[in-house]
């Protein structure tokens, strides 16, 4: 499996599979509109690079230092990936959004609670350093690094328009509902097997 291949599988299903971005995306575009949504959405994608700068930092540096505590962080990266995968697929309640109403957002205030939900967020932190843990090699152009953490963004960023888009609609919001169960037993099948299979690749 090529180094961009695992970065754009794993980026597109840790996006979709339903956490704490989900959750507030939907709850403001349901309650402040699709505007406010996609100001949500931004303020995500924004809080992604904040992971991938420090994560590109820390993967370099133990690279440079040390073979065996970076085979240690690959080894532990892929095992959560397989952790998560499995939680995922056993997942059969969907998620649980707080939908009453509050006062209205300002565009900032969207913005800006896109940010720190997903900045503060262990989970996105673990499935960042997970993922570059994987595809980093000591070969690795710093250029193409810097171009898996804007991928990751924009993957993000794009994901989560959707869902404001669809949250925006009480039609489209119950058919996007519908489909979640089937759809975490497909992103967790393929997370485990990811995660087993990039745990046993050689290391380059």
């Amino acid at each position: 499996m090529t180094e961009v291949l695992a970065v754009a599988v794993i980026t597109v299903l840790a996006v979709i599979a339903p956490g704490a971005d989900f959750a507030m995306v939907v709850r403001n575009s349901y309650l402040h509109g699709r505007r406010t949504g996609l100001l949500g959405a931004l303020g995500v994608a924004a809080g992604v690079l904040v992971h991938v700068t420090y994560t590109m930092l820390g993967v370099g540096l133990l690279i440079a230092s040390s073979a065996f505590l970076f085979t240690v962080v690959k080894l532990v990266g892929a095992a959560y990936l397989v952790y998560v995968g499995v939680r995922t697929f056993r997942t059969r309640s969907e998620v649980t959004v707080d939908l009453e109403r509050t006062t209205e957002l300002s565009p900032l205030a969207a913005l800006r609670t896109g940010f720190l939900t997903n900045v503060l967020n262990p989970k996105t932190t673990l499935f960042v350093v997970s993922t570059f843990a994987q595809v980093v090699r000591p070969g690795t152009p710093v250029l193409q690094q810097v171009g898996y953490g804007l991928f990751m963004s924009l993957a993000h960023l794009l994901w989560f328009g959707v869902v404001a888009v669809f949250f925006s609609h009480d039609r489209m919001r119950t058919l996007m509902l519908r489909g979640q169960r089937i759809l975490n037993k497909v992103i967790g099948s393929v997370l485990a097997g990811l995660g087993v299979s990039l745990a046993f690749a050689p290391s380059h």
